[in-house]
């Protein structure tokens, strides 16, 4: 595979110097346009063979670029509050933002490559981590994201004498130490790791450029060249995608002003066969929240000592998972009115605050607009042996994004997948995970509503829009219904409570918590 890298490819200093002015003019101005335009990010990740230039590959793209607008992000062996997250938490949160490049050394790849060079893992254990990463790649690309990798490649001699030069030159011997001559010890060991690495990973929204590295000036106008191409073709693909949109939205508001007519209004035949209408089906209309008896009831005296019970032993069991370091994440979905915020109060009753962080999910501020919509959950991640609450989530991109339209069908049928391997990192890292939706019956909810209205200190929490989402009802069963089809997986399953009454909505909350919660640490003290 690394055949095509070794054939002493080289670049003369003249043909360098009348090729660089114009390339890093192009350069910049394609930077100003991806900053402005602010379509997509650009991902550029270097990898391959110790000495083969990709630091100064980075370094000369700094110099030749307006590094205002770019980052640079390299990686060591993980610190203990990176071990405490899942792997991919700080890849996440380094991410560029839109309109921004990101450099990344040492990242994703690294540790996987050295892990099976080491034989610390197995093959079959390889070819799962390559595969998340593909998994991983492909959710950014498909948010818009331009991913360009580079494996700088060196043969075996070349490699060598690539180390000897940098340890005889003062001004780079630091740059050379003993684990550099240990892999070169193990070049091809690293080259069959490197193999499988890109074949496996080698996609056609993510591809691999292989770099002679060999010769400086071939290898910077390669790297160069390449970015220049793909900006262009990007910037413009993106460009003209939001000329096309303008014009959609500017005849669909022409469209509007036009008045209706009765040639123009949908019958009711058209809408049976309209795609995604499901109506005429029988049946159709039956959702798993359907199913719950919301009937279920608990007394107010048992009530008052079932709770003490529970958020006793809570109290307790938090005590255990702070010495272990387990963590926990929960996860609350429902209606408005639904009882979400009394059930967080309840269990961070039996908490000290200083051990968890309940996270209330708005709408998206700018900055985490322009990043992948998992991004801001990625980041709020907390280190081992604490609580995380969401109070609302990342199913907001398949429920009120998909209702309200604000992702499109595609982007919102591709996150249930997206979901399932992010929740799978958490509880392989070892996090209890729990998913509330605490549902209530549409009557139960116009009451609850009725009540805020009259009470003083809960008005605030009634709004124009939880009026208006009411409308849509039937809307949200089904995309319940459909969430949890698709992510209530064996690892992460959806918890149905059933929320009409709150007494017994908040004793099912604590009751599940614990349950699970002693299980996790049960698991974790036999394997220690």
């Amino acid at each position: 595979m690394f055949e095509t890298a070794e054939l002493g490819r080289t670049v003369s200093r003249k043909d360098f110097k009348d090729a660089e002015p114009q390339l890093r003019q192009r350069l910049l101005e394609l930077q100003e346009r991806l900053r402005t335009g602010r379509d997509f990010r650009v991902i550029l990740l270097f990898a391959g063979v110790d000495g083969a230039g990709k630091s100064e590959v980075v370094g000369l793209l700094n110099q030749w670029m307006d590094p205002r607008w770019m980052s640079t992000r390299a990686y060591d062996e993980p610190r203990d509050s990176e071990r405490e997250r899942p792997e991919f938490w700080r890849y996440w949160r380094d991410l560029p933002s839109r309109g921004r490049i990101g450099m990344f050394l040492s990242a994703w790849y690294s540790q996987p490559v050295l892990d099976r060079v080491y034989d610390s893992i197995d093959e079959a254990t390889f070819i799962k981590r390559l595969d998340r990463i593909n998994a991983f790649e492909t959710a950014l690309v498909q948010e818009g994201a331009l991913i360009l990798k580079f494996w700088m490649h060196l043969s075996q001699e070349a490699q060598e004498e690539r180390l000897k030069a940098l340890e005889l030159d003062p001004a780079t011997s630091s740059l050379v130490g003993k684990h550099d001559w240990g892999h070169l010890r193990l070049y091809d060991r690293f080259i069959e790791a490197a193999e499988q690495v890109v074949a496996r990973t080698n996609t056609g929204t993510a591809s691999w450029t292989i770099v002679e590295g060999a010769d400086d000036r071939y290898r910077s106008l390669t790297v160069t060249t390449i970015l220049r191409d793909a900006l262009d073709r990007s910037l413009e693909i993106a460009e003209a995608a939001k000329l096309e949109a303008t014009k959609k939205n500017s005849a669909k508001k022409q469209a509007a002003k036009r008045k209706p007519n009765k040639a123009e209004d949908t019958s009711k035949e058209d809408l049976e066969l309209a795609p995604g209408n499901s109506d005429s089906i029988p049946g159709s209309r039956v959702t798993v929240l359907h199913r719950l008896d919301m009937r279920q009831k608990v007394d107010k005296a048992d009530y008052s000592v079932r709770l003490k019970e529970l958020q006793g032993q809570l109290h307790q069991l938090h005590l255990r998972a702070r010495e272990q370091g387990v963590s926990s994440i929960l996860v609350f979905e429902g209606p408005d009115a639904a009882g979400k915020g009394g059930a967080i109060r309840r269990i961070t009753a039996a908490l000290h605050p200083r051990n968890y962080q309940v996270h209330g999910i708005a709408a998206p501020t700018e900055e985490e607009a322009s990043q992948h919509y998992l991004w801001r959950f990625w980041r709020h991640l907390t280190s081992a042996g604490r609580i995380t609450i969401f109070d609302r989530s990342w199913y907001g991109r398949v429920l009120v994004e998909r209702i309200e339209g604000f992702a499109s069908e595609e982007q919102w049928r591709r996150a249930y997948a997206e979901i399932n391997d992010f929740e799978t990192q958490l509880t392989e890292h070892g996090i209890v995970l729990l998913k509330y939706w605490i549902h209530i019956s549409e009557d139960e909810q116009l009451a609850r509503f009725k009540l805020r209205e009259t009470t003083s200190y809960k008005s605030w929490k009634l709004t124009a829009e939880d009026w208006r989402n009411r409308e849509k009802w039937h809307d949200y069963e089904e995309a319940v219904h459909d969430m949890v089809q698709y992510t209530s997986t064996k690892v992460a399953p959806w918890i149905l409570v059933e929320g009409n009454d709150k007494r017994f909505a908040r004793l099912k909350v604590l009751s599940s918590y614990c349950e699970r919660f002693e299980a996790a640490l049960r698991e974790k003290e036999s394997d220690g």
